[in-house]
């Protein structure tokens, strides 16, 4: 009885929602969230990779009714305390019958409702869990293929028509491969006990059907089992790892400073498939977990090739881009074979656990030696290493403290430790330090931090969100971190801080608004103030409009300069079809590079685009879906800029002669 008298004062006092509706409202939430890690981020393949995860996600959303803790903790905008409360929620009242329901559970704000309603619905009737048998998987496995292809519709300086002659002497100004995009996924998934895929991708200008090539350049297989028994997991071809804080080794993207200030833990612990064109974050190989009561051991290997310029059995980096374009590239091509092996012991309670890591890694003989220079004396130069780790976690219902300790071969120490207090429902406050040695060493180390890498860096974070009024939240964070030892192009040790003040205001699910500061200072005396205010309006049941508008001052020693950015989207989703239209116009104007501005673009589906615009210039771009009977969907995208200031665009082999740049993207997707 009590069940349904809350369900009825929450239909009574929460207007508006309907499985139309809701899904058109809160759709794009979730890319907010995206948008603003993509601005601190430099790691354009792991942001990618985050979008496709959490963009499949919203596209096969789990039953309330049947998901479990772990799967929540797959929305990293979710806290701990908030997925703890839905689940007790359900345990105390039963199956939910109604999406609002959630405005019941303890701890979900507004605004987070918001962003977890594209991830899950609730069904009608529970289904008891098949078995795993040939029967059952060839009766109730999904299938889905995706195809895409894109294309610059200009001419780029790279696709030009040269003469042998000049070709022979410069073979690197010509692209060996066609100017198109073009990539293929296949994913089989029963239930949550299988997953198996197969990805091909070719990124433009890479041979696709030539002499040099035959096929796609890039292709990635996984095959995933979980929960049989004691074999909690196991997973061969390519997939993910992370364990800890990411200290040792993680391929998730990194937990950074966003708005969502107190949530700044790792909480994937083990192995995950790897489904995106990424081609760096990934092992290649086969992965094990096994679990008996509180215990989980897990085992992996790995053996990839990676790209390198070697001589002489020697490297002085990876690269990184998984572009094979020019000639230059393919020379450097699947020259270094790398083996990595590594495991994880961690004894797990829900309210406290304790894990093991141990890593190690070997380039197959070949010894990776950067050039030396002052600032990179403490780099990593030798055949081989590894990396050791302690995590914890301990958490009650006012807070949680975690952490990871690691020491790499030659005995130097990282190490991130994190108080993060929920005394409330509407505050919650995070004070995290780090420590990573200038001598400490972890290739797959990925953690929170200033620096792209997991050394040189000492510092303390502080963040705090605060909910007053149900409508309204503050969030504010401040980091302040020192570097130790030179960094490139910086001369002498070095501190700097950045801070954040948003506020959110979110009167109705008609309208939301959050106005943002973001500084940055360091001690070369560079500072950079970041403002922005956008709203998001809801008209009737098919329209959604959003303005921007961006603002930013940058200044060093020599000069100072800003930029401005407003841009307007609009969606078009009608009730009555299966179609979703959307537009999106901007004007820019920033002095140089340094005040480039990003801004969100909606793109096609499992596409995430964020350009960067510098300059004076116009963006305009329109997309639309069409989904035929659930089955067969259709996305594309025709987008185009034009600069007011300049006659070429891009430099070198991406050089456009003109004053526009016109492009088109397609993506064709089958269910059965």
């Amino acid at each position: 009885m009590k069940k349904q008298l809350i369900i009825l004062l929450i239909t009574v006092f929460i207007s508006g929602y309907n499985a139309y509706s809701q899904e058109s409202i809160s759709v794009d939430k979730w890319k907010e969230y995206i948008e603003e890690l993509a601005e601190e981020s430099a790691n354009e393949s792991q942001l990618e990779a985050l979008y496709t995860e959490l963009s499949y996600l919203s596209e096969h959303p789990m039953d309330l009714n049947q998901v479990t803790a772990e799967q929540l903790s797959r929305l990293p905008f979710l806290t701990d305390r908030q997925i703890g409360q839905l689940v007790a929620y359900r345990e105390k009242y039963g199956e939910m019958v109604s999406i609002y329901e959630l405005k019941g559970v303890n701890g979900l704000d507004y605004q987070t409702i918001q962003l977890l309603l594209p991830f899950v619905y609730v069904g009608e009737k529970t289904v008891d869990k098949r078995p795993l048998i040939v029967k059952n998987l060839l009766k109730y496995g999904n299938n889905e293929l995706q195809i895409r292809y894109d294309r610059c519709l200009q001419q780029k300086k790279g696709y030009g028509s040269y003469p042998d002659s000049v070709l022979a002497r410069y073979p690197n100004r010509k692209y060996l491969g066609e100017p198109f995009y073009t990539s293929l996924r296949y994913a089989y998934e029963f239930d949550d006990y299988l997953q198996a895929g197969l990805v091909a991708e070719k990124d433009a200008g890479e041979p696709f059907w030539t002499g040099k090539q035959k096929g796609y350049d890039y292709y990635s297989f996984h095959a995933l089992i979980k929960e049989q028994g004691v074999l909690k997991t196991f997973v061969l071809g390519d997939y993910k790892v992370s364990f800890g804080q990411g200290l040792v080794i993680s391929n998730d993207f990194s937990p950074s400073r966003s708005a969502l200030v107190a949530q700044a833990e790792r909480r994937n612990n083990g192995f995950r498939r790897h489904f995106s064109t990424n081609e760096q974050d990934f092992f290649r190989g086969s992965g094990l977990t096994l679990t008996w009561k509180a215990w989980d051991a897990n085992f992996f290997y790995s053996y990839r090739k990676l790209d390198a310029a070697v001589e002489n059995d020697t490297f002085p980096t990876i690269k990184t881009d998984g572009l094979h374009r020019l000639q230059r590239d393919w020379e450097k091509r699947h020259t270094v074979t790398m083996h990595t092996f590594g495991g994880n012991v961690r004894w797990a309670h829900p309210n406290y656990h304790l894990g093991i890591t141990a890593v190690y890694y070997t380039f197959g003989g070949k010894t990776m030696y950067p050039q030396e220079q002052l600032y990179n004396r403490f780099a990593f130069r030798g055949e081989k290493n590894i990396n050791m780790s302690v995590d914890y976690m301990w958490k009650n219902r006012w807070g949680k403290l975690y952490g990871e300790t690691a020491v790499s071969a030659n005995k130097a120490i990282a190490t991130l430790n994190a108080l993060q207090l929920t005394p409330a429902s509407y505050f919650s406050l995070l004070v995290l330090h780090r420590y990573y040695d200038r001598r400490y060493q972890a290739f797959f180390g990925n953690a929170f931090a200033q620096n792209s890498t997991v050394q040189n860096e000492h510092g303390i974070y502080l963040g705090c969100q605060w909910t007053p009024f149900g409508h309204w939240k503050l969030s504010w964070y401040a980091d302040f971190y020192r570097f130790p030892w030179l960094k490139y192009q910086i001369d002498f040790p070095s501190t700097g801080k950045e801070y954040l003040f948003q506020l959110d205001y979110t009167p109705s699910q008609h309208f939301s608004s959050y106005l943002r500061y973001k500084g940055k200072e360091k001690d070369e005396g560079s500072r950079q103030h970041r403002f922005r205010w956008q709203a998001t309006y809801v008209l009737g049941d098919s329209w959604k409009l959003r303005t921007s508008a961006d603002g930013i001052v940058s200044a060093n020693t020599e000069e100072s300069s800003k930029g401005y950015m407003i841009s307007q989207s609009a969606g078009w989703k009608p009730v009555k079809y299966p179609l979703q239209l959307d537009t999106y116009f901007a004007w820019f104007s920033t002095d140089n590079y340094a005040t480039r501005i990003s801004s969100y673009e909606k793109n096609i589906l499992y596409a995430f685009y964020m350009p960067s615009f510098y300059g004076k210039g116009l963006r305009a771009a329109i997309s639309f879906r069409w989904d035929l009977k659930r089955r067969f969907t259709v996305s594309a995208k025709f987008a185009h800029t034009w600069y007011t200031d300049r006659d070429r665009i891009g430099t070198d082999t991406e050089e456009i002669e003109g004053q526009g740049k016109t492009d088109l993207n397609v993506l064709l997707r089958w269910k059965f």
